[in-house]
């Protein structure tokens, strides 16, 4: 009896830690965690030291982590309304929703405590991010109108700076340049997901662009923003950021993007999952290959 209800205590255990996992929404954490260290990589010119990345890439995927649970608390009642949300934690009952919200802020803080012993500027803009997503986004902006995007596009595409001046200590040109790329790429990437789940976002009553512009216009925005990305793209390349390489990935990727936009724009298919699961395939490879580039051409690691 004794064995049976400590097998039972040790499965709920590892359901609670699942489901707060879920909450913390971790393919999420994983993409931030990857261009903060593009932009590590970028501002160190080369391979920042080992305690640094820790350093910064803990804390950053904490708060990234703690403002994806908040968001999954202040959304609890239209999660409920959604087909893609309604098995979430909250929703289910598995994690009382006062639970959450402590476990986000324990989260957000303990990050910001830890990026203050990296620079001030890194813990700065990690708390911005943070705030932009959870208040102006998630409480205020979300459920009144399409133009959140926009704001939330400024916490997507911060995690490369907050890389760069994890190394430097402040924000320069490059680390510029790295956010205008993820802040136009953002656009693309959730309206395809707007497109896919339109249905869910019209019960929830959530104005995406396709419920607001209707799908035409959510697919030819699409395009003007994937047209968009390319010369920002390659910016690096002729900013010295970079060389032959990732001009070549960059070119190729953004010409395939602009070609399924395209097709998309053309297509009867009301669905954005083909440009959304290859928006994904997009930033990761493009980031790797930055830092890919550098590795091969040590001219460019010169510090």
């Amino acid at each position: 009896m004794k064995e049976y209800i400590m097998v039972a205590k040790i499965a709920s255990y590892r359901e609670r830690v699942r489901d707060h996992v879920m909450l913390a929404k971790p393919g999420i954490v994983l993409l931030v965690l990857i261009t903060t260290l593009g932009g590590m990589y970028m501002g160190q010119r080369g391979l920042p030291a080992p305690w640094l990345i820790l350093l910064t890439l803990v804390p950053v995927g904490l708060a990234t982590a703690g403002s994806a649970v908040l968001n999954n608390f202040f959304d609890r009642d239209i999660d409920v309304l959604m087909n893609r949300t309604l098995k979430r934690p909250i929703p289910q009952g598995r994690v009382y929703p006062m639970n959450a919200l402590v476990f986000g802020l324990l989260l957000i803080v303990i990050s910001i405590f830890i990026l203050l012993f990296v620079n001030t500027v890194t813990a700065i803009l990690t708390a911005a991010s943070a705030f932009i997503y959870v208040i102006p986004y998630t409480v205020l902006m979300k459920r009144k109108t399409h133009l959140v995007t926009h704001v939330g596009s400024i916490t997507g595409a911060l995690p490369p700076a907050i890389g760069y001046a994890a190394v430097r200590g402040s924000v320069g040109l490059e680390a510029v340049v790295l956010f205008a790329i993820m802040f136009i790429w953002q656009h693309p990437h959730f309206w395809a997901y707007a497109l896919k789940y339109r249905e869910d976002y019209s019960r929830a009553g959530v104005p995406v662009l396709p419920l607001s512009k209707g799908v035409k216009g959510t697919k030819l925005r699409t395009l003007i923003y994937t047209a968009v990305l390319l010369p920002v793209s390659i910016m690096p390349y002729y900013l010295k950021m970079s060389g032959i390489y990732y001009l070549v990935l960059a070119s190729v990727l953004g010409l395939i993007y602009i070609a399924l936009a395209v097709k998309a724009y053309l297509s009867e298919n009301d669905s954005g999952r083909v440009l959304f699961v290859y928006s994904l395939v997009y930033i990761s490879v493009l980031f790797t290959g930055i830092v890919a580039d550098m590795v091969k051409q040590p001219g460019l690691i010169a510090s």
